[in-house]
């Protein structure tokens, strides 16, 4: 009995509560959010919207899991990198066989249909997870070798195959994702500051190629719509009306389900997904996007600070790289709800809706509870393959 009520005292001592409140704290924010948002479009008889419904069972099912994960010692997880980028990429070529796209963007194949249900599953959120897995993994095998061309090209090239298919589905958005996380976990493994600059040249240069043949007319339009927004009226009314939004909440907004906007059916489109803070900004006003805000840079800065401490190098990179794709993903989607960054198609983490998006967040979550919890006693792993172990015995 001793032995049970000690062993309990360790799992509680072993936990993050601190990153856990952070994180369910802005998740109850967002599903009241996303409530609110989507309370115009309820069908008949509903009590609670479908997509409130679904972003509560995500959420639960991922806190679940991410829980479940933390007790895994991620010295196991990480030996199973090669296993993880075949699932993730499997799963991603299956949209080019059997994928969905949404009614607006049918060419988007960037869905897969869960069987037997009538729910989708996007995998480039799983793979944004386990790519941050076998990034920081490539990153740990090579770190002596960092300044050879030939590691930093195949380190490019892992990063240009997850990035190249979920662009080939349709999500650039998502495809921007990855180069970023890619870049932060260079920069913190050491790569020299030469190669960034070298890459930003690239970049630049290569910027004629990509403006005609790789984004196709909306993108465009989108880009052009913030320089000359009255030449692009149809295509900003999505942003046009968000800001309205926003500006109209003033400090302390209208009142939560009291949005004029937020509270008419579609009068912004994907209020719930990309749009969802121009609906805090109007309702919450200034003082519920600091809020919510801020709630995503405490998540952000406690996974910077587990990984600080973390006593093996690839998952201190692990660690940055979630870091830097929450904090990624909040800049730009601050950006398009504020007409500073073009559409792209990408969620606020926490509080857009969608299954997908917040499972898969919750999944990195775990990973990081489990590298907070087994680096308390734990000394620096080995990641050679080898006598795979999936629970430590502390």
């Amino acid at each position: 009995m001793r032995t049970l009520i000690h062993k309990i005292k360790e799992a509680i001592a072993g936990t993050d509560f601190i990153l856990l409140l952070f994180c369910v704290a802005a998740s109850i924010f967002g599903i009241v959010m996303v409530y609110s948002a989507t309370r115009p479009a309820m069908a008949e008889g509903e009590t609670v919207p479908r997509d409130a419904r679904a972003m509560f069972l995500a959420v639960a099912i991922g806190l679940v899991i991410a829980l479940a994960i933390s007790f895994i010692d991620y010295n196991f997880i990480t030996k199973l990198f090669p296993f993880i980028g075949a699932v993730c990429i499997g799963m991603m070529a299956l949209l080019f066989f059997i994928g969905v796209g949404p009614q607006e963007r049918p060419d988007a194949k960037t869905w897969l249909m869960v069987p037997g249900t009538t729910f989708f599953f996007q995998p480039s959120e799983l793979m944004k997870i386990g790519f941050i897995i076998t990034y920081g993994m490539h990153l740990e095998l090579v770190r002596d070798k960092l300044d050879r061309l030939f590691h930093l090209v195949l380190l490019l090239v892992h990063a240009a195959v997850p990035a190249g298919l979920v662009l080939l589905s349709g999500d650039m958005g998502s495809a921007l994702v990855f180069l970023f996380i890619a870049a932060v976990m260079l920069f913190c493994a050491g790569v020299r500051l030469r190669w960034f600059l070298l890459g930003g040249a690239a970049v630049i240069a290569s910027a004629p190629f990509v403006w005609r043949f790789v984004f196709d007319a909306v993108q465009k339009d989108r880009i052009l719509g913030l320089i000359y927004p009255e030449r692009y009226a149809d295509i900003m009314l999505q942003q046009n009306r968000g800001m309205t939004a926003i500006t109209s909440g003033g400090l302390t907004g209208m009142g939560l389900f009291h949005g004029t906007l937020t509270q008419i059916d579609n009068a912004i489109p994907e209020a719930e997904n990309d749009m969802i803070f121009t609906c805090i900004g109007e309702e919450l006003g200034l003082i519920g996007c600091a809020a919510a805000l801020g709630l995503i840079v405490a998540v952000v800065l406690r996974c910077v600070h587990i990984g600080r401490r973390s006593k093996a190098g690839g998952t201190s990179l692990m660690c940055y790289g979630f870091a830097a794709m929450l904090a990624f993903q909040t800049v730009v989607n601050v950006g398009m709800c504020l007409m500073l960054l073009p559409v792209v198609g990408i969620t606020l983490p926490f509080f857009s809706a969608g299954g997908s998006s917040n499972l898969c967040v919750y999944i990195g979550i775990g990973l990081i509870l489990s590298i907070y919890r087994f680096d308390r006693e734990t000394e620096a792993v080995s990641f050679r393959i080898g006598n795979l172990t999936p629970f430590s015995n502390y």
